[in-house]
This record gives structure tokens, sequence and C-alpha cells, in this order.
């Protein structure tokens, strides 16, 4: 069956909206839990968790119920129209980030993250007069939509598009493991600062009118916690200094927390681990947990209430979807139980402490780090330091084989690969995970990196 599934692929279906990291490309007929199956029923654990969209498990038995009950009750419903969970929805997340940081704010759906990029685009260019720069950070990612792809800083997403005449302009993100020599990862994050700060000095660096006090500029899209980039963790006093700077200067914080957000980092938003107050916050992925997409943005009442940014601003026919809502609400409820932020971290230190024991048995793992669940472990060559994509590669090519050993049965292993120099795997469990299930991904980690050394 693979074989002639795998033949119409090849025939019927694009290969522009899928990316093949493994050949052939790998079929999955069934999930549960932290597992994906094959056709032979073969269980694979997924420590990407479909890119940080699944935090909460395949098959969640809490959202599957709500999901099948808002079918038989309210499955569509035009977005021209409200809904209960909808209004619900937005005043939760709304009136959390009132506690939070301070500031009233609206909460304003789409259907996924690029879309909800999109809207914000439009919030902040609306803000600021039209001005359509951005600034953002080297190695962020924010989606493949045109104007997404503008502030995401890897060129082949833009090359065969044509000119991108808003192309953001693209800051070093703190990356404490290849931070500058002789700097601490706080010296490091200091220095970046000041650099950035450098551009406003004068009107020949261009990005500042000191006679009209008017930067070109008009926000920072910013992810708390790199995630394409390599689940890269800034030094905790990296975001206080660059929102002193963007303050100064009356540029907005965009933070995108599509990835990390909704508990990956033991928080509801990662930038709460770094004490700064953004001006908008993008969110998508996990608010579902995957299923009926759904993302949204929330912004500060001054950049989105009605009389600025009035109905028709932006329109989608699925935003706000009854489905996607009723299964948001409830994951918001979910994660408000059980002190669940704090599960999410002592699993997350738990599989950290993992990964160091690794590292100490393989010295191709140069860095290690991690915030709540998610981790990152950087794949070099003997010297600990020089990228080894190969050897990443082969990991995964090994982990997907579904050939790996554990307790007389054969698994395979999910992995993502992530990083500058897609030499890092960017681990996403699910955020159930359990201590067992952590113990089963290092032995398998282990025999991983000893197949894939032994066939290099």
């Amino acid at each position: 069956m693979s074989a002639a599934m795998l033949a119409d692929e090849a025939k019927y279906c694009s290969f522009g909206d899928t990316v093949h990291y493994v050949n052939p490309p790998k079929i999955f007929t069934g999930c549960d839990g932290s597992y994906m199956f094959d056709a032979a029923g073969t269980p694979y654990l997924d420590l990407q968790m479909w890119y940080s969209a699944v935090n909460f498990g395949y098959k969640n038995p809490r959202l599957t119920a709500v999901m099948k009950k808002q079918l038989d009750e309210l499955p569509q419903v035009a977005s021209q129209y409200l809904h209960p969970t909808k209004i619900e929805l937005a005043k939760t997340i709304a009136q959390d980030a009132e506690r939070k940081f301070g500031h009233a704010g609206r909460v304003h759906f789409n259907v996924g993250g690029s879309q909800s990029i999109e809207d914000s685009l439009k919030i902040v260019r609306n803000a600021s007069n039209g001005k359509s720069l951005m600034f953002a950070f080297e190695g962020g990612y924010h989606g493949r939509t045109l104007g997404a792809s503008s502030i995401t800083s890897s060129y082949r997403y833009r090359r065969r598009y044509g000119h991108f005449g808003d192309r953001a302009h693209f800051i070093p993100f703190p990356y404490p493991f290849r931070r500058k020599p002789g700097m601490t990862a706080e010296e490091y994050a200091d220095f970046l600062v000041k650099d950035f700060a450098r551009l406003f000095e004068t009107e020949y660096h261009g990005v500042w009118d000191p006679k009209a006090g008017q930067c070109e500029y008009a926000a920072f899209y910013a992810e708390a916690i790199q995630g394409t980039g390599g689940y890269v963790v800034p030094p905790r006093n990296y975001f206080p200094g660059l929102k002193k700077v963007l303050d100064q200067y009356g540029i907005l914080l965009v933070i995108d927390e599509i990835q990390m957000g909704f508990y990956r980092t033991g928080k509801l938003w990662a930038i709460e681990h770094f004490d700064v107050k953004p001006d908008v916050i993008v969110f998508g992925k996990a608010l579902t947990n995957g299923m009926n997409p759904l993302g949204g943005l929330w912004a500060r009442e001054a950049l989105i209430n009605p009389t600025v940014f009035p109905p028709g601003s932006t329109h989608s026919t699925f935003a706000a979807n009854p489905l996607g809502t009723a299964v948001g609400l409830e994951t918001l409820r979910m994660t408000s139980e059980d002190n669940f932020g704090r599960q999410v971290m002592e699993r997350g230190a738990y599989f950290l402490e993992g990964l160091r024991d690794l590292q100490k048995r393989h010295k191709e793992i140069g860095d290690v780090d991690g915030l709540g669940l998610a981790l990152r472990a950087e794949i070099c060559q003997e010297d600990g330091f020089a990228p080894n994509r190969e050897l990443l590669d082969k990991m995964v090519d090994i982990g997907l084989s579904g050939d790996l050993d554990y307790q007389g049965k054969k698994v395979g292993l999910v992995l993502d690969v992530g990083g500058y120099y897609k030499n890092v795997i960017t681990f996403a469990p699910s955020l159930m995970i359990s201590f067992a299930e952590i113990d089963q991904a290092m032995v398998l980690l282990d025999q991983l990196l000893t197949r894939a050394k032994r066939a290099m």
C-alpha cells in the first residue's frame, strides 16, 4: 500500500505545500498520546508533536470530547455573526494579558499563524500611519505568506517571488552557545542591545531622524525563544534591555508566540519569562491542539479599538470558527488547573537532565539547553562546536526507519531539525509526556546517536 500511495503522491500532489525531509517520505496512519503509528502498527515516539501544535498529546480525550460536543451543537457559523465561545475565548485571553502586562486589549482571530502575522502587520502599519518597515531577528521565522516572509530572515523563502521592498532589517539574536569569545552570556546580551541602540545615535545610521524624532521602522517582530532558529533561549537580561530602547524611540514590540505559546515553556506565553510588556502577541498552533486550526493576536486597546481598527479591517471566512474557539477555550481552562505550568517545568527539567547526561557520553552534542519543554541539542563535530548537519540528517533517517530497539520491540523516533546550520534537534514533546516516556526518549536518542556515528 505504501509504495502505491507514494507513487500517487509523487504524481498528483504539489510538493510546494510540504517538506520532504526524508526519502521516501514517511506515511503515518495513526496516533495516540506521544506516539505516531505506521501501517504496520510500529510506534514512533514523537518528540516534535507537529512543530509544537499538539502540545497536549494526540487524541487528547478532554479536547476531543469538546470538539465532538461542538460538532453536535454549532459546528459552523459565518464570521459576520457571533457565537458564545468566540466571545468567551477572547475575554479569557484579554483578561489574562491585562493581569500580566497591565494593558487593556482585545483579541482578533484568524485561521492560523501566518495569517495572524499578516493581521498584526496591518495593525502595526495602521498604528504607525502606514510605516511598512520592521525590525526582526536573524534566525527568526514568522511564516511563509508574503508579508510573513518579509520579516522571516531566510532569503530562500523569498528568493523566487520577486523583490521585497518591505524586507525587515534583521538584528542578531542573542545565541549563548555561539556568542563572542570572552563574554558571558549576559555580557553578550548587553553588547547586542548596545549595538542595536547605536542605530539611533545619528541620522547617518539610517533608521532615525533626530529632528523629527521619528524612526523609519514601525515595530520589532520577535520570538521570545527562537523556534525554527533552533530553540535558542536568550539570556534573561536581553529583552528588558531591548524593550527600553524600543520604548525610547516609539517602536512597537510584537511577540510571536505561535510556536512557544500555550505552556510550551511552562507559562502561557514565553515572553512572560523575560519581564517585559509586549504591545502585540500573535498566537496559533497549540491553541486547538492542532485540531480545526485557529490563530489570532492580542493587541493593546490603543492599537486595536474599533475607532482605529474598525470592522472589515481584515476578514477571513473561517476566522473564529466555533469548532476552534470551543477547543481553544477548553485548552485555556485545562491549562489553568492543577499547577499545569509547574508540571511542565518539572518534566522539562527532567528531560534536560537526561540530555546533559547524553552530552557527557557523546562529544558530538555541543550544547543542550531549554525552558520548560522547549529543548535543544546542538549536534556538532567531535570538537563539540563545528556544526554537523550530516550526522543529524542520518539520525533523522534512522529514527524514521522504525528499526530502533526498546525493551525487545521495534520502535521509531520522530525528531525535528532546526537551527542556523540545520544541526539542532528541537525538542517539543507532548506537555503530557510521562517520566517513563522521557526515559524511553533518552534510551532511543543514545541508540540513535551510536548507530548514526557508525553509519557515517
